[in-house]
């Protein structure tokens, strides 16, 4: 008879299970080390065209509701619902942006040719500006050591022919890049097709994913969302609104270019408070200076009571709610999107500034539980 004791029922020394347990997290941290070089060589690939990624996102975020009631009279016909969809996105969105971007580049051009040709000469402006100051204010300006007001008047002149033409520069070869911008433009519709047939899928893979608390996941993504919704609806409507209102207001006192200050009002509507005053307001004040007393203080009652009450009227509602932000961090995020990021930076910088104050709202409860 073997005495021997069966090997089968020795127990497995500990130093096989910390062996094993130390591999199972190099092969975590490895993992997780892969991930993060895949994820951002992934970013880089995309990097290119972030641009057109990003907004078939947010079109995709801000149409999603259409696609699905239109899904639902199809009676789930995904396909032919996205496509609709994308349909009605090029109708609503994309036709009536082309051709205001067409008549832009047309104006923009008319305006390069005129202050190349000197018809257009902000160098003149200011002198018939400090002409027309009184005594009392050039003595004052003496007096704080602006003695040398015709080189400020020569500086100043060419900051301001420099920038417009800049600025017209922009809007032609933004025109004239079109090779860059159909491209662009197709990957931005062909990705925005799959958004919206395959979104719900793609949320909920993100949603889990995310390595947190269910709870802590449906505040960020629903902060994400609403605050994308209240931005870009919001901001467009506003911009549109005051861009148009002073495009009309510039038109009717026969202010060349008006199309074109019209669209800068509206991009500087992007900034809350003071944004299509940084127009309007310098073109009264020297319509005012310049002898025509009736037009300025007519520029100046419209853009106050008018174009201003747009701001101080639709912005709340439609940003300012939905976001739960304060009116100063919205507008210190918008600022600081679009010096960042660009135009794109009118919803990132206000998307980031939500999420920051989710994220940490969240911090802080849990702290609070943790503490009880």
């Amino acid at each position: 008879m073997n005495d021997r004791p069966n090997d089968t029922l020795i127990p497995r020394p500990a130093k096989f299970e910390i062996n094993r347990t130390r591999s199972s997290a190099l092969e975590y941290r490895s993992l997780l080390w892969l991930l993060v070089l895949i994820t951002l060589a992934f970013g880089w690939i995309l990097l290119p065209y972030y641009g057109a990624v990003f907004w078939a996102v947010v079109t995709a975020i801000l149409f999603a509701s259409v696609q699905r009631r239109i899904r639902k009279n199809l009676r789930g016909r995904a396909n032919v619902a996205s496509l609709l969809t994308l349909l009605i996105v090029l109708v609503i969105v994309v036709l009536p942006l082309a051709v205001v971007s067409s008549m832009l580049v047309q104006e923009a051009m008319s305006v390069v040719e005129r202050v190349q040709s000197g018809d257009i000469n902000f160098t003149r402006y200011a002198e018939q500006i400090y002409a027309a100051l009184p005594a009392w204010l050039t003595g004052l300006l003496e007096r704080f050591g602006l003695a040398d007001l015709a080189g400020l008047k020569s500086v100043l002149g060419q900051r301001l022919t420099q920038a417009t033409q800049t600025l017209a520069t922009h809007a032609v070869s933004f025109g004239q890049d079109t090779f860059n911008f159909v491209i662009a433009f197709g990957v931005m519709l062909y990705l925005l097709f799959f958004l919206l047939r395959d979104g719900n899928a793609l949320a909920a893979r993100v949603r889990k994913a995310i390595p947190l608390a269910e709870d802590d996941k449906r505040e960020l993504l629903s902060r994400f969302a609403a605050v994308i919704r209240a931005t870009v609806k919001g901001n467009i409507v506003v911009a549109v609104v005051q861009g148009g209102l002073g495009s009309l207001a510039f038109w009717f006192l026969g202010i060349h270019g008006a199309l074109l200050w019209g669209v800068v009002m509206a991009v500087l509507s992007l900034l809350p408070a003071v944004g299509a005053a940084m127009v309007w307001g310098p073109v009264a004040v020297y319509l005012m200076v310049t002898g025509a007393m009736l037009k300025g203080v007519g520029l100046i009652v419209w853009g106050v009571v008018v174009i201003g009450l747009v701001d101080n009227v639709l912005r709340p509602i439609l940003v300012g709610k939905d976001t739960k932000m304060p009116d100063y961090l919205v507008l210190i995020s918008t600022l600081g999107g679009l010096a960042v990021f660009g135009l794109n930076g009118f919803v990132l910088g206000p998307v980031i500034a939500a999420l920051f104050m989710a994220a940490w709202d969240i911090f802080i409860e849990r702290r609070e539980q943790a503490s009880r």
